[in-house]
């Protein structure tokens, strides 16, 4: 008889830190994938407008890049604060027992980034290999889902206690009511946010018609949504905070760079707006032709309204000069100031000569 051979029991291993029968779940942060497909959609819109500068002739060219590279970081950041995970956040560095049934004790920094979407949470070693293993977790909750579930799965995934402690605090059970405030901020937050997007669409059509009053007022309300926005997420921090205690700190969110980022703009949208509503109100011309637009002038229907004018001689055969002035057909036309014909054709000189009398001279001709 052929002895058989007994298999060996597979050992259940890491692999890259991941254990082997639970499903790997990634999570982007700070630049996640949809801040980064925001991103390149603007890079490339700047880099199609910004060929077109070869073809601006003299100091216009100058200006009209300054406009593309000012507006589209205004649109780019209006859209990527939608998404970014970073308007409040605060860290902390303890001791702390690793996992549940255990009494392993790490040394490890603790991070809550708060976002208008969710939460992230971040627990790295310090050293990251302790315990024979990569201490360097990044856990994502988000607003849009069923936290709860999320903090089950989290349990049933094994992850470190800091994580589950601080996750816990934004569940519907605990008596913080974390998730209320910042859930409710967080929607109105980006729902202002998205108008505001919208207002600086606007803007941005207005600012290439001859109505750039009208464009400096929506750069106004852009700013005032920026604001909103802010004001929205703020509401977080004025109603009684949950501490979160891990060891022998405290972790306490504060405002982070998102919620600085979006200030700034709005402050920048406050100086446009009011510049462009001030020149407009002071030297309206000079700012027409700065944005390279014009106006219809009520003038323009007026006689006088072309001091200087040139007919063709060609197109003048046939016709009679009666006491200095051109007649067709026997009738003189009138002029104030009479035209001077000459070798090359006829002048219209005085600035004073109906255009519809030269329309008239054409079409009979």
């Amino acid at each position: 008889m052929t002895p058989t051979r007994r298999r060996r029991p597979r050992k259940m291993t890491f692999y890259d830190g991941i254990y082997p029968f639970y499903t790997l779940q990634r999570t982007p942060f700070i630049f996640s994938s949809s801040l980064l497909t925001v991103i390149l959609v603007f890079l490339v819109l700047a880099a199609s407008l910004l060929l077109i500068l070869p073809g601006i002739r003299g100091k216009s060219r100058f200006f009209w890049m300054f406009r593309i590279i000012v507006s589209l970081f205004i649109g780019v950041v209006i859209v990527a604060l939608n998404f970014t995970a970073d308007w409040a956040q605060g860290s902390l560095r303890a001791n702390s027992t690793y996992k549940s049934f255990s009494n392993a004790v790490v040394n490890a920094e603790v991070g809550l980034h708060v976002g208008l979407y969710g939460i992230n949470i971040t627990l790295r070693g310090n050293p990251v290999h302790q315990l024979n293993e990569t201490i360097d977790y990044n856990e994502e909750f988000r607003w849009s889902g069923h936290l709860d579930e999320q903090y089950s799965q989290a349990l049933e995934r094994g992850l470190p206690n800091p994580i589950l402690y601080i996750a816990e605090k934004f569940t519907r059970n605990s008596a913080c009511g974390l998730i209320y405030q910042y859930r409710f901020s967080g929607y109105y937050a980006s729902a202002t946010l998205w108008t505001a997007f919208c207002c600086w669409l606007l803007a941005n059509l207005l600012f290439s018609m001859p109505v750039l009053l009208y464009a400096g007022y929506m750069m106004l309300a852009t700013a005032a949504f920026i604001f909103f926005s802010m004001a929205s997420f703020s509401t977080v921090f004025g109603l009684p905070q949950c501490s979160f205690s891990i060891g022998d700190a405290t972790l306490q969110p504060s405002y982070s760079h998102s919620f600085w980022l979006a200030l700034g703009t709005g402050v920048l949208c406050v100086l446009i707006g009011c510049m462009v509503v001030l020149l407009d109100w002071l030297v309206p011309e000079w700012v027409r032709e700065a944005f390279s637009v014009g106006g219809d002038d009520d003038d323009d229907d007026e006689l006088g309204a072309f001091p200087h004018g040139y007919l063709n001689a060609n197109f003048l055969e046939g016709v009679a000069i009666q006491g200095g002035l051109p007649a067709i057909g026997g009738e003189v036309l009138k002029s104030q100031e009479g035209l001077v014909i000459t070798g090359a054709g006829v002048t219209v000189k005085g600035g004073k000569v109906n255009p519809a009398t030269i329309s008239e001279l054409v079409e009979r001709l």
